[in-house]
């Protein structure tokens, strides 16, 4: 992690960990199909798999007992969140492209930051291994800050971090109700990474969306230099 020492003025970049710096979902989806055949499951079940982890958002506890459970598997709970948190750690990889627009966005003046939702032990390792810490100036897990996005205490502690302030800040996600409901509770832009998906909430909308998360850094870039020099 690199010393802090910016100024105010500097814009700040709120970014999502799973599968907006990092593919959590194509990752999962391997680990899943590798760990199937080895207990000698049948390869349709991965979709039972991938629906029981909801993308992330079932405890890794649940997943274990429901795995344990339908396979009648003679291996402990917490022996199988190991294997869940190991096995999608050794295969998730930074993306070259991402740590490139990263770079971009460090280069353009943008302080790039983390903001996740999740367990020290779990997210932390994500952004040591696959050596995304070298590419942003730190990172915020609720976990450990005892609050979760949307709650727009979590992002100002991720200012705090950087000894900033949220005002000039964009909020980039994939969740409509934790990065784009955080952002509009704290009144500021945001870039939703779609993934092939409809905006289905009411309440609120993302300022921009975008397929990706070197798009969605290439749209804040380029909309914050139109409103710059408006």
């Amino acid at each position: 992690m690199r010393p802090i020492t910016y100024s105010a003025r500097v814009p700040l970049l709120l970014l999502d960990l799973d599968n907006t710096l990092l593919d959590r979902a194509g990752t999962f989806r391997a680990w899943a199909q590798d760990f199937l055949a080895e207990i000698g499951a049948p390869a349709e079940d991965l979709q039972w798999l991938l629906s029981i982890d909801a993308d992330g958002l079932t405890d890794r506890w649940d997943v274990a007992d429901a795995i344990r459970d339908r396979y009648r598997l003679r291996v402990s709970s917490i022996d199988l969140v190991d294997e869940l948190t190991e096995g999608l750690v050794e295969r998730l990889t930074l993306d070259p492209l991402v740590a490139c627009a990263l770079r971009i966005a460090d280069d353009s003046g943008w302080v790039p930051v983390v903001v996740t939702n999740g367990t020290v032990r779990q997210q932390d390792i994500k952004i040591r291994r696959t050596g995304l810490d070298r590419y942003v100036a730190d990172w915020v897990i609720s976990e450990d800050a005892g609050v979760s996005k949307p709650n727009p205490r979590i992002f100002a502690m991720a200012a705090q971090r950087v000894r900033m302030r949220l005002q000039g800040a964009w909020v980039v996600g994939d969740s409509p109700e934790a990065d784009i409901g955080g952002a509009a509770a704290m009144g500021l832009p945001s870039v939703w990474l779609h993934r092939g998906r409809g905006w289905m909430e009411s309440r609120f909308r993302p300022t921009r969306t975008a397929e990706g998360i070197i798009p969605a850094v290439a749209t804040v870039l380029s909309a914050a230099g139109v409103a710059r020099y408006a």
